[in-house]
């Protein structure tokens, strides 16, 4: 039985990686460093701030690192004032409130990041829980944000959905066992695939993602409507 579907937040609900690729680039500048997409997909999109400037800039303190992401951070905000979600995101949540089913946002993204986005796209009230890596013992890959928000929502894995767009978050809700959809806005499906998602698609107009949900849905209304049947 499907009871929440559990959202990354970018690259799954909004396709942010271009704003991030090009804050990326302006602030690695400053240390002569020239990134392109390929560079950005394997060793950035994803991943926590903290590790990714250890791996870039192993030269920096951590309190330097810690300035260089929160100046990176507001470089982001300050060039992502016109975001929008990707396409068929409304319809989705107006299908899981038609069937009453829970709500998750599951991110990596800093928690200033995360209140900036769900106020510019609207959807500061569409979750039952926020979960943000800052608030768990680790962050994605780790499964602990994904364990948090089955906790929180007071489910099992069996009877939730993850949609993620990268490779570490699909490995975070998949190792917490939860059936994981990847979202090819920033990666290629097959890479999806390959690290655990057992389908991937574009966006939520894909009529995999509702054939799918349906069938999922559908199940638990002929349930209730033998029972009523049984009842008469």
């Amino acid at each position: 039985m499907l009871a929440a579907i559990l959202f990354d937040l970018d690259g799954t609900i909004v396709n942010t990686d271009p704003i991030h690729y090009r804050a990326w680039q302006q602030m690695l500048l400053n240390y002569s460093i020239e990134i392109d997409e390929t560079f950005y997909k394997s060793r950035i999109s994803g991943g926590l701030n903290p590790e990714i400037v250890k791996d870039i800039l192993p030269q920096l303190s951590a309190a330097e690192g810690q300035k260089f992401a929160d100046e990176k951070e507001a470089l982001f905000r300050k060039l992502a004032s016109n975001l929008k979600p990707l396409s068929g995101f409304s319809e989705l949540l107006e299908w899981t409130d038609t069937h009453q089913l829970k709500r998750a946002l599951v991110t990596n993204a800093p928690r200033l990041n995360a209140e900036f986005m769900l106020e510019v796209l609207g959807i500061k009230e569409a979750f039952h829980t926020v979960i943000l890596a800052d608030d768990c013992i680790a962050g994605k890959p780790d499964p602990a944000p994904y364990e948090v928000a089955l906790k929180k929502l007071a489910i099992t894995a069996e009877e939730a959905i993850a949609l993620e767009d990268s490779p570490s978050g699909i490995r975070s809700a998949v190792s917490a066992d939860i059936r994981t959809i990847g979202i090819a806005s920033t990666h290629e499906a097959q890479i999806l695939q390959s690290v655990g998602a057992f389908m991937a698609i574009p966006d939520f107009t894909d009529l995999q993602l509702w054939t799918l949900l349906n069938s999922l849905i559908e199940p638990n209304l002929n349930a209730i409507a033998s029972l009523v049947n049984r009842t008469l």
